[in-house]
């Protein structure tokens, strides 16, 4: 990372306004430059267990290979990719494997998953790596970009046949989701490099928020922040409880000024 760029970062979870406990979880890890929202499923707080694991173990990985760079890969490096990018991926993978493991042995913890996308802003540019729905975008010269694509049914539906935007919307399955962390023992991390300019926003986000508002009212509250991170935050958290609150919604901005 360059001396003279800083990272200003800003996160908050709630609960929404239909759901009894908050499943999904956030780190803000400005030492290792690595920003995360992982959403659990699985009821019984289990959710909640799983979120938190996946957080954990990403973080315990890169830091151990910060200060070790020797240290043993539990997965081999795939070869087309550079080492930050392998090291990013190895993380998530080993979180997957965690969280598989632990509802394996555990019953009560059958079933449980979650969601990530993360942020990782290492020396050659910024690494953004994803399993699930939640979501990644970059507010760039005023304007939203969505980074990351749906791991969903609806989205696996929306690149087979072209749905109406009425289909889409009445959609019955909308909270189905076809990769996550603890499902298999292994997991594909579908990852994205990324070269940020001063002044770039990026968004983390659960599916709490980027299901009930729109990407242009998301857009709407980044460009009337005047950029406050921590306004924007809370103005996106209260946007998705004010069109329902369906479910947790987290939300991390991370921009780079000079």
């Amino acid at each position: 990372m360059s001396e003279e760029i800083r990272i200003e970062v800003a996160g908050e979870t709630n609960v929404g306004r239909k759901r009894n406990h908050n499943e999904d979880n956030f780190a803000l890890l400005s030492k290792y430059h690595l920003y995360i929202v992982s959403d659990g499923m699985g009821g019984h707080a289990s959710g909640e267990v799983a979120s938190k694991m996946s957080i954990d173990a990403l973080h315990e990985f890169l830091s151990e290979t910060a200060d070790d760079p020797e240290r043993t890969w539990p997965y081999k490096m795939d070869r087309s990719k550079g080492y930050e990018e392998n090291r990013f991926i190895t993380g998530i993978k080993l979180a997957n494997l965690r969280i598989y493991q632990a509802a394996q042995m555990d019953g009560s913890k059958r079933g449980m998953g979650t969601t990530i996308v993360s942020l990782y802003a290492a020396d050659d540019g910024v690494y953004i790596g994803h399993v699930g729905d939640s979501r990644c975008y970059r507010f760039r010269n005023n304007k939203l970009e969505a980074l990351t694509e749906d791991h969903s049914l609806l989205n696996d539906y929306i690149k087979m046949k072209r749905l109406t935007q009425e289909e889409i919307d009445n959609f019955p399955h909308k909270n189905v989701i076809v990769r996550a962390l603890g499902m298999k023992d292994t997991v594909k991390v579908d990852t994205r490099f990324e070269m940020p300019e001063v002044g770039d926003t990026f968004l983390l986000c659960s599916d709490g928020l980027a299901g009930p508002a729109s990407d242009d009212e998301i857009e709407k509250i980044m460009q009337t922040s005047n950029g406050d991170l921590k306004e924007a935050v809370a103005r996106l958290i209260q946007q998705a409880n004010d069109n329902g609150g369906p479910d947790n919604v987290t939300a991390v901005l991370i921009r780079w000024s000079a």
